[in-house]
């Protein structure tokens, strides 16, 4: 059967949506307006009819919506409690550079084979907005010949593929509420491109870790300054913790403007914090990763995308008789000594393909 055989879009909420030509990031955040919180609640519960209703226009063209939520409206718009690591995306300052964070309370991360089709589904959700929400961001990305950044360099190589991917991204039975769910984190990142290209070949690999051409990992540093592969590799008691980046170059030569969107999901919203505490304050401190020198970071904000089912009961009527929920909203991470153990399987994979179907760089 081909492709185009197929019957059904991609559900909402499919973190392991394949990598796409082409990508949205819109952030927004949820306005002042009267009943502006119902309305967006109503309108993330109905993601998955206006995405059946562009998608079947070019079915092989593979549209796919993540939704994220943060931490500031997740009470008032789900009338439940927060996932256990949910929080506002704590700003990290290094000697030399911050992560900086910035307003963000619903992320929709748009991809598609086809401009036309993220531009139609983003248009349909906004005019079910209206002005119940502002956009605080609106990236678009784009992929870039194999599958490189703006910096020339094979993005993605250390993604978990197989078992690995839902064991890596999905919410298990250490938080049940919230099983099949995943913490995001979303970055906009902008490089001078000249100052790189000022490097020679060598000096650039040496800064990310893997050769440019064949992308072949470098052995790591005995001590000292580490490579940006090593400072963004997570192990805690020998065991490697992975995220599923969907990142993508971004930019404008008519503006100078160059960039990558960092895009992470994690079942552990731990592991992507410090790999940003490696990366900006350093391992050992005040050696932080060079590769910072050329990227500065825009924007940081944090969201939890609940599984495709959880989105759609939003819009159901609230229980009378449930316990309101919490107003306050924790702003500091929390970081586990000890990482939490896998579950044994049962992560609640409604929402997304068979693993071996994402296509990985």
């Amino acid at each position: 059967m081909t492709s185009s055989s197929r019957r059904v879009p991609i559900e909402p909420q499919a973190v392991d949506a394949p990598l796409s030509g082409t990508a949205v990031f819109l952030v927004l955040t949820v306005s002042d307006a009267v009943g502006a919180v119902d309305t967006v609640r109503s309108t993330l519960a109905s993601v998955a009819d206006v995405l059946k209703n562009v998608a079947f226009r070019d079915l092989d063209a593979a549209l796919s919506c993540t939704v994220g939520i943060g931490a500031r409206v997740w009470g008032e718009l789900t009338r439940g409690p927060l996932p256990s690591e949910l929080h506002v995306f704590p700003t990290v300052v290094g000697d030399r550079h911050t992560a900086p964070s910035t307003p963000g309370d619903v992320l929709l991360h748009i991809r598609a084979a086809r401009r036309d089709l993220c531009f139609e589904f983003e248009r349909q959700l906004l005019d079910l907005f209206g002005d119940a929400v502002e956009v605080v961001d609106e990236t678009v990305g784009f992929r870039s010949f194999d599958v490189r950044d703006l910096l020339g360099f094979v993005d993605g190589t250390a993604n978990p593929v197989g078992q690995d991917l839902p064991d890596a991204t999905l919410v298990g039975d250490e938080d049940p509420a919230f099983a099949g769910g995943s913490y995001v984190v979303v970055q906009k990142y902008t490089h001078p491109l000249d100052r790189w290209r000022a490097l020679t070949t060598e000096q650039q690999e040496a800064i990310i870790g893997r050769t440019k051409a064949e992308n072949i990992e470098l052995d790591d540093a005995e001590s000292g300054q580490k490579s940006h592969k090593t400072l963004s590799t997570i192990v805690v008691d020998g065991t490697e913790h992975d995220i599923l980046r969907d990142n993508m170059p971004f930019g404008s030569p008519a503006h100078g403007e160059f960039g990558t969107y960092f895009i992470g999901y994690a079942r552990r919203l731990w592991v992507i914090e410090r790999m940003l505490q490696r990366m900006f304050i350093g391992d050992p401190p005040g050696l932080h990763d060079r590769l910072l020198d050329f990227s500065t970071a825009e924007t940081g904000s944090v969201f939890f995308a609940p599984s495709a089912a959880f989105l759609e009961a939003m819009g159901d009527d609230p229980d009378p008789a449930a316990p309101d929920a919490p107003t306050t909203v924790p702003t500091t991470a929390t970081t586990p000594a000890t990482p939490t153990a896998p579950a044994d399987g049962s992560l609640g994979l409604g929402s997304l393909r068979p693993a071996d179907e994402r296509t990985t760089s």
